[in-house]
């Protein structure tokens, strides 16, 4: 269990018991595809991630945010926190899931989605585990694996989403009589996410049993991911994954939790060792540009600037 995560557990704990379910998952028939983005004013650092808790939050908070030097987005990439993975005990199967804040993110991509995108920001859909026993480790097949992976894909071109995070955590694998992690199941399923949406982003929060399972069968996922980063807030840890510097986050803060001068020391450890992203959760709406400022001076040099 990692540290900051009473509002993860808030997300799953309501997505459980929200009243419809997504079943059979999405379909992409009508496809509302994103904008061409905006060129985003010139900065110069690590990229920086925003989990966003839709649950009491607006993803637009993560376009609020601009670097005093230079214009830029403070933010690069927004993450919607959270959809679910969830388990059909009648069809013996994973279907993708959206509670119903989530939902109203998503059916109005045009009024939450778009208007980050046209800033340049790319917007991510997280996917979590939702205590009822399915998870990414433990699809009984590989066409299980791919089925899930056509309900990511097609949801990301449904509400023309940027892609797909995993986050492999509250599946409480075995619940409804599903199986314990194997081996080849996340591999078969980053490999067909990969494979059907090979110009989008696919990033891991690098915990679970998902995490440390990316080598089966002679392949290694480790390539397919964009994105890779520490899911311990308020500390540092190089995930345990084969990707170039530029793709990890070591470091992770809760904008609402962890001391700004942690914040601080940590953005500037990111500089120093010469890692590329900087990962923050639980951006809310109040005005942080102060405290945004304590990380933003060491990675770019510039204070933040808040504009509601």
């Amino acid at each position: 269990m990692r540290i900051s995560g009473l509002g993860r557990v808030r997300t799953a704990a309501l997505a459980l018991i929200a009243a419809a379910a997504l079943t059979g998952g999405t379909t992409a028939t009508t496809p509302d595809t994103a904008p061409a983005p905006a060129t985003p004013a010139a900065k110069k650092g690590p990229t920086s991630v925003a989990y966003i808790e839709v649950n009491s939050n607006s993803m637009l908070n993560a376009g609020k945010y601009k670097l005093a030097n230079g214009g830029g987005n403070v933010f690069d990439v927004a993450v919607i926190f959270a959809a679910n993975i969830n388990y059909d005990t009648t069809k013996k199967s994973a279907y993708l899931y959206f509670n119903d804040n989530v939902r109203r993110v998503l059916d109005n991509a045009q009024s939450q989605i778009r208007p980050l995108q046209a800033k340049g920001i790319k917007v991510m859909l997280s996917v979590l585990g939702n205590h009822q026993g399915a998870g990414f480790a433990n699809f009984p097949s590989k066409a299980a694996a791919t089925a899930f992976a056509k309900q990511l894909s097609d949801a990301v071109g449904k509400y023309g989403l940027d892609g797909i995070d995993f986050d492999d955590e509250y599946a409480e694998y075995g619940n409804n009589g599903t199986g314990q992690p194997n081996n080849g199941s996340f591999v078969h399923l980053v490999s067909a996410l990969r494979d059907s949406m090979p110009g989008k982003l696919i990033s891991l929060y690098n915990i679970g049993p998902a995490a440390s399972r990316l080598s089966y069968g002679g392949v290694n996922i480790s390539s397919k991911f964009n994105y890779a980063w520490n899911p311990y807030y308020g500390t540092w840890s190089v995930p345990g994954i084969a990707l170039p510097k530029s793709a990890l986050s070591p470091a992770a803060i809760d904008v609402t939790a962890t001391p700004a001068s942690t914040a601080a020391g940590l953005a500037k450890r990111t500089v120093g060792e010469g890692y590329g992203v900087y990962l923050t959760y639980n951006l809310d709406g109040s005005d942080r540009h102060t405290y945004i400022s304590s990380f933003t001076k060491q990675l770019y040099g510039s204070d933040a600037v808040y504009t509601p």
